[in-house]
């Protein structure tokens, strides 16, 4: 039965590195924008914007139309969008009278494909008939992480070598990974994740009193792994003086890297893990790294703990999924499309309330950061919250078999 299952796995797996792409290859030319292009900074900064806000309508949409549709054919449209995005970037600018039209047109197109996988892969993989879900969840959520890193280095590898002005066929490159993807997706089997018309509705979810608390919970995890992540490479730069390239490779990509692990351990181990108490325990952790990076007088200290904080946010998302969709089996694809909406709005809110606090304190990161210590704390109240709830809805089974 695994052996069956394998491509859609792989698939699945290849479809978070092609998100990782979407979200972080057009952040490593925002100065390339700048200089050759003449766009000012503060358009560029509207790039992630437009990819949130994008994810966050699919996610929507997702919610509503999914089920009609298919699984498949959403699936396949995903890497066709993502990959047209891609080869876009690098096309449009240059055919577009506005070349920032032509950025955006092209951030949009992927951004679709990119939130089309945010929402469809979770559920496809479990729909798959698989032993430990929440294993299989974490290690599935571990490949954005990885793709994030792969994104990162061979990027600066390649621009190392071949120059930064020949971005353009990078993306292209890039792009060729959803496209072969489209055909993975296109023969590999999908099960339904619920039977035709068993699943609930909206309406049905909005009723339940752990959606909320799951609601909140991915908004928070959201907001804790997006706030530090973003500005981990500014710290790197601000607080220990660093350079742009060795700022990225210190910051978020040592974040990711340490993201991953936590996930891969999960995956590895989560059958001997109560995965509560791991979510509970990477929470306070979480709020520590915080607390390190906003009060700590020594700046290694603070990068310590921008980096760890990876570790400590890597289970959240994967675990609310598993959790959640443990405790409403019949909640389907409107559950794990309005779980994206709520982790992709803390990623949209959390680092804009960081770096609003950190501008009003006089560019002092540290303010911001001890500011988004009520990221992590939301995620522990949360967590308790779901727990109790647990509790009395299955008083005699074990959290581990319950997710």
């Amino acid at each position: 039965m695994a052996k069956k299952y394998k491509k859609t796995l792989y698939a699945c797996y290849l479809g978070f590195i092609t998100q990782a792409i979407a979200a972080n290859f057009a952040p490593l030319l925002f100065l390339t924008f700048h200089n050759d292009y003449a766009i000012p900074l503060g358009q560029i900064a509207l790039i992630p914007m437009t990819l949130f806000l994008t994810q966050l309508i699919i996610d929507v949409f997702c919610a509503k139309f999914v089920d009609r549709i298919g699984y498949r054919k959403c699936i396949v449209a995903s890497g066709i969008c993502s990959a047209v995005g891609l080869a876009g970037l690098a096309l449009l600018p240059d055919l577009l009278a506005d070349p920032f039209a032509g950025i955006i047109i092209s951030v949009v197109i992927y951004a679709v494909g990119s939130g089309l996988v945010e929402v469809l892969c979770s559920p496809i993989v479990e729909a798959c008939p698989l032993d430990n879900k929440d294993a299989v969840m974490s290690l599935l959520h571990s490949f954005y992480c990885w793709g994030c890193v792969g994104v990162i280095l061979l990027s600066t590898v390649f621009f190392a070598i071949f120059g930064v002005h020949q971005w353009k066929w990078l993306a292209c490159i890039w792009a060729i990974i959803p496209l072969y993807n489209t055909h993975n997706f296109l023969t590999c089997p999908i099960e339904r994740l619920v039977e035709e018309g068993k699943g609930m509705s909206i309406g049905d979810l909005l009723k339940v009193p752990l959606f909320w608390i799951s609601i909140v919970l991915m908004v928070a995890a959201g907001a804790s792994e997006l706030s530090m992540a973003q500005w981990a490479s500014a710290y790197a730069e601000s607080a220990i003086g660093l350079s742009k390239t060795t700022g990225d490779l210190a910051g978020p990509c040592l974040f990711a890297v340490t993201m991953g692990i936590s996930r891969a351990i999960y995956g590895k181990y989560g059958e001997k893990l109560n995965l509560m108490r791991f979510m509970l325990g990477s929470g306070c952790l979480c709020l520590v790294c915080y607390l390190l990076a906003a009060v700590s007088s020594s700046p290694l200290v603070g990068l310590i703990g921008c980096v760890i904080c990876g570790f400590s946010v890597g289970i959240m998302w994967p675990g609310t999924i598993s959790v959640s969709s443990g405790q409403l089996p019949r909640g389907g694809t409107a559950l794990f499309a309005l779980l994206a909406m709520a982790g992709d709005l803390g990623g949209a809110l959390g680092p804009g309330l960081v770096g609003a606090i950190t501008q009003n304190a006089n560019d002092n990161l540290q303010t911001g950061m001890m500011v988004g210590c009520v990221f992590p704390l939301a995620l522990i109240f949360s967590l308790i919250a779901m727990k109790r709830i647990q509790r009395r809805q299955n008083p005699k089974v074990d959290n581990r078999q319950t997710v």
